[in-house]
């Protein structure tokens, strides 16, 4: 468990690594390019680099923190893998229930997964639940998001890959935009990203640009600081607004 650079989060918890690639935004993934270099420097727990694994060692690590903090669940791999078993998510969520003053963000590519899961389970007060919406073939994810009974919803479109159109934003919170990184990235095009805004601005919901990436909004390739995070001349780092 560590602070990040992410930006919209304050610090990751991966009580399990590792992951495998089913949809079109996992192709470029950064947390498998970071596990192959883990691997390569000897870093326990990567010894199989990006093979799914569950790390019960570190199930209580957040327990340890006094401070009121934002976790990133799982920034090296899919809290909902098909590998996880529905068990040690069970120790995870009572870990989250022990630990009110956090607040948890929990991020998906397996919408049915996740689906199944909350079923017969209710979600803690303190957990936000996301899908990654990375192109308009994916846009799925969101109608199963809107049906579970959380505080906080959001969307991670990120990587913008290609254009989404027309999203129904009902019932989501917060909408997280970005542009991929990498030697490989895709490019992503201006008005995908003001698309996503403007819907956001009519909605009212919290819009959140977090970066260009490797290519620049002149479709020029530098690296990612470079580039910047500025859409349309100004830095949206909207949050949502947590219900009491």
């Amino acid at each position: 468990m560590k602070t990040t650079k992410i930006e919209w989060t304050e610090a990751t918890w991966n009580p399990s690594i590792g992951c495998s690639k089913v949809t079109a935004g996992c192709k470029n993934c950064y947390a498998e390019v970071m596990a192959r270099r883990l691997q390569a420097m000897g870093t326990p727990c990567y010894e199989d680099g990006f093979a799914f694994k569950i790390l019960p060692e570190r199930l209580n690590q957040p327990k340890n923190v006094k401070k009121p903090t934002k976790f990133f669940v799982n920034s090296m791999s899919d809290l909902f893998h098909e590998d996880m078993p529905f068990k040690f998510l069970d120790q995870i969520f009572k870990v989250i229930e022990s630990t009110p003053q956090h607040n948890y963000q929990i991020l998906t590519k397996r919408e049915k997964i996740l689906q199944k899961y909350f079923l017969k389970r209710t979600v803690p007060n303190n957990v936000w639940l996301g899908v990654t919406v990375e192109n308009e073939q994916a846009k799925h994810r969101i109608d199963i998001l809107r049906n579970i009974n959380v505080a906080i919803r959001f969307l991670s479109i990120e990587p913008l890959i290609s254009d989404v159109g027309k999203l129904n934003l009902d019932n989501i919170h917060w909408v997280i935009v970005g542009g991929e990184s990498g030697v490989s990235a895709r490019p992503m095009e201006p008005e995908w990203a003001i698309n996503i805004q403007k819907q956001c601005s009519k909605q009212k919901i919290a819009f959140f640009f977090k970066q260009w990436g490797t290519w620049g909004h002149d479709g020029i390739r530098r690296s990612k600081k470079e580039n910047g995070s500025d859409l349309l001349g100004k830095q949206w780092k909207e949050e949502p607004v947590i219900q009491n």
